[in-house]
């Protein structure tokens, strides 16, 4: 049987959550595997991820053209809530029926994108910060195939970047991260501070 969003995001949330709550202030200017985001924008951009996917689950209009700085005060308390809201949204009847977001794609692939976004970014943030994290198999089963179908429409609106390329014993994690254009090997160069995010 096919496991619902509202319990995937569940699983990975808990995953998420120490990797956020673990980021040192000082870790914030690091680079990290998304050449375009050091730590802090990361952090932002997750953020954003979280709280408009929550609408969409909802079924209401989304900018994702504003990014808020999110990473003041209690911001780890915070994307502890927010990411409890997400799963409370995407496990409320109906959610993952019909479509969603103006390019009416299916509520469910809508899901699965927030869910390939929190399972990704933990394992950016993680690595930028010296660290690991593998996420739960459920979570792989059930992202992988879904962001290798949408991979050639992701890299068309540079979403994605090209595949990297990895070896016939690659884990699905692997797998996963090389759809994404991401280095499954990537690690940080703790030499020349931030400057490529």
């Amino acid at each position: 049987m096919t496991q619902k969003i509202g319990e995937l995001l569940e699983t990975a949330s808990a995953g998420a959550l120490p990797v956020v709550r673990g980021i040192d202030d000082a870790r914030l200017g690091d680079p990290t595997p998304c050449a375009e985001y050091d730590v802090r924008a990361l952090v932002n951009h997750l953020f954003l991820v979280v709280v408009n996917f929550q609408a969409l689950a909802a079924r209401e209009e989304v900018d994702f053209s504003q990014e808020p700085d999110f990473v003041t005060g209690d911001w780890r308390g915070r994307f502890g809530e927010e990411t409890a809201r997400l799963v409370e949204a995407w496990s409320a009847p109906g959610a993952e029926e019909g479509t969603t977001g103006k390019m009416g794609l299916p509520a469910r692939t809508v899901g699965l994108m927030v869910l390939g976004d929190l399972t990704v970014h933990a394992w950016d943030l993680a690595r930028a910060c010296g660290g690991d994290f593998v996420p739960e198999p459920s979570v792989l089963d059930a992202v992988g195939p879904g962001l290798a179908a949408m991979a050639p429409q992701a890299r068309e609106m540079k979403v994605f970047g090209e595949p990297f390329p990895v070896g016939e014993g690659a884990t699905d994690l692997q797998r996963l991260l090389a759809v994404t254009g991401r280095d499954p090997g990537w690690a940080p160069e703790r030499t020349g501070g931030g400057n490529r995010g």
